[in-house]
């Protein structure tokens, strides 16, 4: 151990933060889980996550990736092991004006991006929050306001700077390391350190944003009439419908369809967006055109003490009426979990199934169930929660590790069906035999 920190100290440049140290407390933690890291370490240079990676390595330390720190589970920290904090490597540079390719830093978040992006009008399909980060969001998917019209955030990777287990820095692309370039698109950070992603950005506008309640009564109809609005129309609307959100009165929470229409046509906006509106006793609608960066909104962190539950599935064509069905039953039931339901297919469906790791392409509708509160609260809500997932499973598929707190076998298996998980396993012992990079949905070497 002495020998290995020794050499870290004098190969890295960024800084080393340790128990004691004035950045600990907050360097420490992940945005939903609280750590005790032996080391953490804020590399400012390709070179001084090699150099990292090899301490971890060298040191036997569980080693732990941070990028926005946003994951559910708490892979973003640990304790007693090395926290790699890519925070510093947030540059966002267009590489090509005509081609739109713009390369970005694994520890950026998606508001810098939108941020640096929007001055050329230029944007690219990521998450729904700023301070996610990109790394997270778009080595496991990418479900966000522009995912039916331009795919995944994963489907618009073209190339990837990787740091691998044996400190090797690689480019995975479809020409150069192809492998690795298919396994990091939906296999998480199973197979190194992203320490830059390039992307293809798109031209974007305004766009009409906002949202449209209606009553916790009219749920059921509400959320069919939704679904099957989404079938026919088109690419440019992508939708989330939440219900039974505790902060607006749980069962009694109105009904809320949030929209996005990409693009600035008020004609062509009201005709998608019209039919949503027809659903039932709209209380209250507020989509108006705003800038593409006004569709981020702020992280939040949760109080000290209180935990977070998500569990998520997906549903295809034919089970999203049943699996709707239950959610609306759920949702004005005593004490019922937050209920999110992503609308997804467009863009997404037509990437080929095996294209990528992200093992998912025709489902409808992702959605998602949360619980929150102090350990005891959440113990007792989870015999409920249970029930509910049990009526649902013969009507759902998968899991979006993005919004999976646990990491169980059956977690894994869900996120990596068998013949994705046999192909990734591949790859891992390709990259990392040893398994160093191990604080994920892991898919194992052996």
């Amino acid at each position: 151990m002495n020998s290995a920190l020794e050499t870290l100290r004098r190969d890295f440049g960024g800084d080393i933060i340790e128990p004691g140290g004035a950045e600990y407390d907050s360097a420490s933690r992940s945005v939903l889980t609280s750590g005790s890291p032996a080391y953490v370490l804020r590399p400012k240079s390709v070179e001084d996550v090699r150099a990292a990676v090899g301490f971890a390595a060298g040191a036997g330390l569980p080693l732990s990736v941070r990028g926005g720190g946003h994951g559910f589970p708490g892979f973003g920290t640990n304790d007693d092991g090395v926290v790699i904090d890519l925070s510093e490597l947030a540059n966002v540079e267009i590489t090509d004006k005509e081609r739109h390719h713009v390369r970005i830093g694994g520890g950026a978040t998606w508001g810098q991006v939108a941020a640096a992006l929007a001055p050329h009008g230029l944007a690219i399909s990521s998450g729904d929050t700023k301070s996610v980060g990109v790394g997270g969001l778009t080595l496991t998917g990418g479900i966000g306001w522009k995912v039916r019209k331009y795919g995944l955030t994963l489907d618009n990777v073209v190339a990837a700077e990787v740091v691998t287990a044996s400190g090797e820095v690689v480019r995975a692309s479809e020409g150069e390391n192809a492998e690795l370039f298919w396994a990091i698109r939906g296999g998480g950070g199973n197979f190194g350190i992203v320490t830059a992603f390039e992307f293809v950005a798109h031209p974007t506008t305004d766009v009409f944003h906002g949202k449209i309640t209606f009553p916790a009564s009219e749920a059921a109809g509400v959320l069919q009439g939704w679904a099957d609005h989404l079938r026919t129309a088109p690419e440019e609307l992508t939708s989330i419908a939440n219900l039974a959100n505790p902060l607006a009165g749980g069962p009694n929470a109105p009904v809320e369809i949030h929209i996005t229409f990409d693009g600035d046509d008020p004609e062509l906006a009201a005709q998608a967006i019209d039919p949503i509106r027809r659903l039932g006793t709209v209380i209250d609608d507020d989509i108006a055109l705003r800038p593409y960066t006004d569709t981020l909104v702020d992280g939040a962190t949760p109080p000290s003490g209180i935990k977070l539950v998500t569990r998520s599935a997906f549903a295809d064509k034919e089970s999203v009426p049943e699996v709707l069905r239950i959610l609306a039953e759920v949702g004005a039931s005593e004490r019922p979990p937050f209920i999110a339901v992503r609308s997804v297919g467009g863009a997404v469906s037509r990437v080929p199934d095996d294209a990528t790791a992200y093992a998912h392409r025709q489902a409808e509708l992702m959605f998602v169930t949360t619980i929150a509160g102090p350990e005891p609260v959440i113990e007792a809500a989870r015999p409920a929660l249970e029930t509910i997932w049990g009526r649902l499973a013969p009507h759902v598929n998968g899991a979006y590790a993005n919004f999976l707190t646990s990491t169980t076998e059956g977690d894994v298996a869900a996120v990596y069906p068998t013949h994705t998980y046999k192909r990734l396993a591949a790859v891992k012992r390709q990259y990392d035999p040893g398994n160093l990079f191990a604080r994920n949905h892991n898919v194992r070497p052996k």
